[in-house]
């Protein structure tokens, strides 16, 4: 069975309670939606795909709605991440200054595909549109560290000292 037919784990109990409290939080407030994936994520890391059915019903808001939210903005994860997540933004900014060239060496460094973990847990690589630091391109953000200006020999000097020894690329 391929990974896309495999079923996910259902949530634990604490991370059901997890979901029921940002629900509880924010169902009431207007434009609930955003504020109450934004706080799924970031109790569990994710948005698992148990908790849409539960805040579609709490927003009056079908599955697809939630889904479709979750998929178009890149900053929400349907998986959990791996234990160091690096982003390297690929707009425009920074494509025109290497962003696709540092991507490909993230990629061959890190040894996993973009959007994807790799196999030990230990980092996700995410492309991402926008980190806010244009007039610094290319940007990279590391767990929550920003970087500007990142060239290939600079990311591998950042990701030896963001990933700890067992993780090490």
């Amino acid at each position: 069975m391929g990974p896309s037919a495999m079923k996910p784990l259902p949530l634990k109990a604490p991370d059901l309670s997890k979901v029921a409290e940002a629900i509880a939080a924010h169902r009431d407030q207007p434009g609930a939606l955003l504020p109450l994936l934004h706080a799924v994520q970031d109790a569990l890391g994710y948005v698992p795909s148990e908790a849409v059915p539960m805040i579609a019903r709490a927003l009056d808001l079908s599955r697809a709605e939630v889904h479709g939210v979750i998929s178009y903005y890149h900053f929400f994860r349907s998986e959990p991440p791996g234990r160091q997540v690096v982003q390297i933004c690929r707009a425009e900014a920074c494509q025109a200054c290497g962003a696709e060239e540092l991507l490909a060496h993230a990629e061959r460094v890190l040894g996993c595909a973009r959007h994807g973990t790799r196999a030990d847990g230990a980092v996700t690589l995410e492309p991402v549109y926008c980190l806010g630091l244009c007039a610094s391109s290319p940007a990279v953000q590391i767990g929550a560290k920003l970087h500007a200006r990142v060239t290939p020999e600079r990311l591998e000097q950042l990701l030896a000292e963001s990933l700890t020894d067992a993780e090490a690329v």
